[in-house]
């Protein structure tokens, strides 16, 4: 017996969890890389389609229609969740046109600089004030955007967009707040944008073809998995933010672009020159600073930072789920 309250102690569930849900999202490169020569619009098509499938089973099997018409009948809520879909969109567009297109290292790039674009969205849209070393991190971040523009020949439109669309369907889903779970979201979310990619599958039908179910059967298969692949990670994430602390969940999140990163180079051998080391290295210079800012400031116990963080748990801000890619 360690004589530590009970109270005090992090879950393990939490951190497993947490963990499970960033490696899912860190190794999701691997499952749209293997559906070429799907394209990028049928793709997403497909996950917007078949995520509000998913989505529709776990509520028949949680008996969750209930919290579904709530949402529906909140005008506020549902509104807000629209505008969610429309980044999270963007967000799912650009990740996989990435993965498709050989530039997996450069999405990771925008997942790594997404905790720092969420506190410069603070100031801009929220006013909020920082500290000396958060202003340092955003500094440091701004450089790093010039030295990979230097490394990749080019402005590095994808790292920035993912970074941005995200950042920004996590500010939007802060407005909703607790009144709305993961999974009903979620449902909302896909069902606003599901009529649109109707219309894109069925121009894809009449254009180049639809190559679900015309590739071979492991193609079909794994295609058929991307609602299940887009909805998992986020519950699993609800479930962790539940149980521990959001620093944990700040500190955990960086599992995921990591992944991300060695699944490009390691595994698809995309090109690493040391420019472009040196770009990440400066971002990762930037995260240090915040996330030891973030230690420094936000330390609390346990059970008081997992009060907020089951206020906070389905915000979606922070991963949402990482639903982000």
């Amino acid at each position: 017996m360690s004589g530590e309250p009970e109270s005090d102690r992090v879950p393990l569930s939490g951190i497993a969890f947490a963990v499970s849900s960033y490696l899912l999202w860190g190794f999701l490169p691997l499952l749209f890389a293997s559906l070429a020569p799907s394209s990028a619009v049928e793709i997403v098509s497909w996950r917007i389609v078949l995520s509000l499938v998913f989505c529709a089973i776990l509520l028949a099997v949680t008996r969750g229609w209930a919290r579904l018409r709530a949402i529906f009948r909140d005008r506020t809520s549902f509104v807000t969740l629209a505008i969610a879909a429309v980044f999270i969109l963007v967000n799912w567009s650009v990740f996989i046109f990435a993965t498709l297109n050989n530039r997996v290292v450069e999405a990771s790039l925008g997942y790594f600089a997404n905790p720092i674009v969420t506190v410069l969205l603070g100031v801009v849209v929220l006013r909020e004030k920082l500290r000396p070393l958060q202003w340092v991190a955003i500094g440091i971040s701004g450089f790093a955007v010039i030295a990979l523009a230097v490394g990749y020949g080019s402005f590095p439109w994808i790292s920035l967009t993912l970074a941005f669309s995200f950042g920004l369907y996590g500010l939007t889903k802060k407005r909703v707040g607790p009144r709305v779970d993961a999974i009903g979201g979620l449902t909302v979310e896909t069902a606003v944008l599901s009529p649109a990619a109707l219309v894109a599958l069925g121009l894809v039908a009449v254009g180049p073809g639809l190559t679900f179910g015309s590739v071979s059967g492991l193609h079909t298969v794994l295609m058929a998995s991307v609602g299940v692949a887009t909805a998992t990670p986020l519950i699993l994430f609800a479930a962790a933010a539940r149980r521990i602390p959001l620093v944990y969940l700040g500190l955990v999140q960086y599992l995921s672009p990591i992944l991300q990163l060695i699944v490009g180079v390691v595994l698809l051998h995309e090109d690493m020159p040391p420019a472009r080391w040196i770009g990440f290295a400066i971002v990762w210079v930037a995260l240090g600073i915040l996330t030891f800012d973030l230690l420094r400031n936000g330390a609390r116990s346990p059970s008081e930072a997992r009060s907020s963080a089951g206020r906070a748990a389905d915000e979606g801000s922070t991963a949402a789920g990482k639903v982000r890619s």
